[in-house]
Parts: C-alpha cells; sequence; structure tokens
C-alpha cells in the first residue's frame, strides 16, 4: 500500500491540544490572547504529534473493536499483547525481555510522575541532560524534588555529551537516579554504542536507578537502528524502560505506553501504585496491536517522507536564513535549530514566530529546562507543503526583522 503524506488534515474543533490547546501549553494564557494572525492561519510545527494520518490498518482495528459493541472493564490477562509487542522488540532492536516485566501506563508521562515518587526521597535529586523535554521537570515539580542537569556540548549542532560534567553530578550521594533520554528529545540524538556503554558505567558505579525514555526509538533516519538501554545493561537490575507505539504511529490520545521494570520489588510497587487499577482502555490496547503486528510497511514510508523534510528544511534554511545552524537530526521528526545568530536580539523565539510569521513552534529554556536559550524546535511530521509555507514565513520574518 502506498500512503498519503501530502494530505492535509482539519484537526480544529477535535479538542485537540495541537489546534485549540497552544495558548495554555506555549503562552500560558488563555482564549484573552490574540494574534495578527487567525487560529485557522497557523502554521503549527510546535507540540510532538503528527499531521499525518495514524496509519488505516490501526482505524481498521480500532473499528473492529467498536463494533464489538461493548466497552466495559478491560485488563491484558493473556500474552498475546505481550507476543506482539515482543517480537516487535525483537525484529527492530535484537532485545527481549521475561513478560512479567512489563506493566503499563497511561502514557509515558504518568509514569515518569510516578517513578519519581517512588524512587527519589522529598528534597532528594535525580539528574538529566540538557537540554532535555520539559516534563522531565515537571516530574521533578511534581514531586518536590531537585532536577540536576548536565549541559550536552555543541559542536556547530551537533551535540554530545560531557561525561567529566555528567560523571561529577552522577557521583553526588543526593542524586538517585538518572532520567535518560534515547534517542534524545530535542537534539535528536541517537546515541553510539561507545556513548551508552560510558553512561551505564557511570549510572553502575554510582549504584544510580536509570529510567530509559524510549518513545522516539522507532523514528530514526533510514538505516539507523536503536539500541535499547537495557540491552547495554543486560544484568543491571535497577533500570526502567519506557516505550509506545503512540508517538511512532500518531495516536498519543489513546494514551497507552509501556513500562518494563527489571527489579522485582519496585515492579510489585508500581503495580500496586496503579492509579488505574491495572485496567487499560481496550480500544487503545488494539489500536498498539495492530501497530506492533501490521505497522511496518507505513512506518518505512514514513522515515523515507520525513528523511525528505528534512532535507528540504536544511536546504532552505542554509540557503534563506542567514546565521541559522541546523543539525540533520539522528532521530525524531524534531529539529533542533540555533537561532542565536539569526535573531541574537530576540529573547522570545516563540512570540516573534508566533506575531510575525504566524508559525507556532517552541523553544528556550523556558520549555526545555536549560542550554537551549536562542533555539527552536520544529516539528516536521506535516506536508511537505505545509513545511515550505512554514519556512518561508520564518525567513521573510526575519529578513523583515532585520530590515533588508
Amino acid at each position: 500500500m502506498k500512503y498519503n503524506f501530502d494530505e492535509i488534515i482539519e484537526r480544529r474543533n477535535t479538542n485537540a491540544l495541537n489546534t485549540d490547546g497552544f495558548r495554555g501549553y506555549i503562552f500560558h494564557a488563555g482564549p484573552e490572547k490574540v494574534f495578527p494572525f487567525k487560529d485557522e492561519e497557523f502554521i503549527r510545527m510546535w507540540v510532538a504529534d503528527m499531521e499525518f494520518a495514524t496509519p488505516p490498518e490501526i482505524r481498521d482495528a480500532m473499528k473492529a473493536r467498536i463494533d464489538k459493541k461493548i466497552f466495559g472493564y478491560s485488563g491484558v490477562y493473556d500474552s498475546e499483547y505481550y507476543d506482539i509487542f515482543s517480537k516487535w522488540c525483537k525484529d527492530m532492536y535484537d532485545w527481549e525481555f521475561p513478560q512479567e516485566q512489563l506493566r503499563f501506563s497511561a502514557g509515558i508521562i504518568p509514569a515518569l510522575y510516578q517513578l519519581v515518587e517512588d524512587l527519589v526521597a522529598p528534597d532528594g535529586k535525580f539528574l538529566t541532560l540538557a537540554p532535555a523535554y520539559g516534563y522531565f521537570l515537571h516530574a521533578a515539580e511534581y514531586n518536590d524534588v531537585e532536577l540536576v542537569t548536565s549541559n550536552l556540548k555543541n559542536d556547530n549542532g551537533y551535540f554530545t555529551i560531557d561525561f567529566d560534567d555528567l560523571e561529577k553530578k552522577a557521583a553526588d550521594p543526593d542524586v538517585k537516579l538518572l532520567m535518560w533520554c534515547n534517542p534524545h528529545n530535542p537534539t535528536g540524538r541517537v546515541w553510539t554504542q561507545e556513548e551508552l556503554k560510558k553512561v551505564a558505567d557511570i549510572v553502575e558505579k554510582n549504584d544510580l536507578w536509570i529510567i530509559s525514555d524510549e518513545i522516539h526509538c522507532d523514528l530514526l533516519r533510514q538505516g539507523l537502528r536503536h539500541t535499547p538501554m537495557a540491552k547495554v545493561m543486560p544484568d543491571y537490575n535497577k533500570l526502567i524502560t519506557c516505550m509506545s507505539a503512540s508517538k511512532t504511529f500518531n495516536m498519543a490520545g489513546l494514551m497507552h505506553s509501556n513500562i518494563i521494570i527489571r527489579d522485582p520489588e519496585l515492579n510489585a510497587h508500581f503495580l500496586a501504585r496503579d492509579k488505574n487499577l491495572g485496567s487499560v482502555n481496550p480500544v487503545s490496547l488494539e489500536a498498539h496491536k495492530a501497530a506492533y503486528q501490521k505497522g511496518g510497511p507505513w512506518l518505512a514510508q514514513l522515515k523515507e517522507y520525513l528523511d525528505g523534510n528534512f532535507r528540504f528544511m536544511k536546504e532552505y534554511l542554509d540557503e534563506n536564513v542567514p546565521g541559522v545552524v541546523c543539525y540533520i537530526p539522528e532521530a525524531t521528526y524534531l529539529a533542533w535549530v540555533d537561532m542565536r545568530n539569526a535573531l541574537p536580539d530576540v529573547d522570545d523565539l516563540c512570540g516573534f514566530f508566533a506575531n510575525e510569521a504566524g508559525v507556532l513552534l517552541e523553544g528556550g529554556d523556558a520549555l526545555f529546562v536549560g542550554n537551549a536559550q536562542g533555539f527552536i524546535r520544529l516539528n516536521l511530521a506535516m506536508p511537505r507543503a505545509l513545511i515550505e509555507e512554514g519556512l518561508k514565513r520564518m525567513a521573510e520574518a526575519i529578513k523583515k526583522h532585520k530590515g533588508e
């Protein structure tokens, strides 16, 4: 089947965060906040969901479950889901894990909130790399613990780990956990085997817990392959792996994720603390099974399309926005773009592009924890025509601002 990634789908008035909730998320404002552009005129390159239709194979599976007519309390009571997901992990990453380690959560973020509560005492600390996904900080704030950051090193848009700094901060006796992002959001790094092993050595040396958020693990550039941290640390018990098909197949609103917990005591505690009491959404369950069983061809074509989007973006920005630094990421559908030389006098890049270009995007320390000032994150999981329009508007706004 040939899938149509050029289709433009109307999402307004569907209660989508992407279209209907951007004021609160980006600008911490309500409907009173107005812009020179109407809501329907914005090019939305911000929150990390796609403008592509969820694969028809998944939608068909959901319809088939709906046709069973009853949606009572539901859970996972046999091995079918594990067998399907485990085969995906074996085929995609050459990695396996025992069924008893698999737990579920209505999203990875709720699991992070619970796991930080379980593993870090009040007034304690956990560690992550910066820039970072904003909800790593929110998990710390929610649990009244301190987030310690180790800044990534930036080599003309290519980010690497400052291992000396990471090791120094990991040695703090109050740091109990490393919140690891693999592949990394927002920089899009796919960590090398050497980098993964160095991080594993630091974790083991300091007897830290490690939560490996691998939500973007299937969204790699063509030819690259994901390595789960659990594969690098096969015998380390204090490791939790978080995965989901939601990001890959554009179904984040279905609220289902896989939380793989090795330590039997933590595994049992996580289950006992489950606010959903072991229940899962029956339609979400069928959607994930279909994704792992039938989503491969769609994903292959998605990667090809995304690779083209990234090439287009880099060529356009290099040609039309002097001073911009943009490295094609190894993973995700998100570009991490350095605007410091292109707009050195603009502090609020989100506000600038919303008001001057009609483009919604994210960036800066307020949304990405730290080491992010002067950077924007662009979502490229959308039809190329929308990307072209968005980049054109951005380039024109920058030229106008500079008086060119």
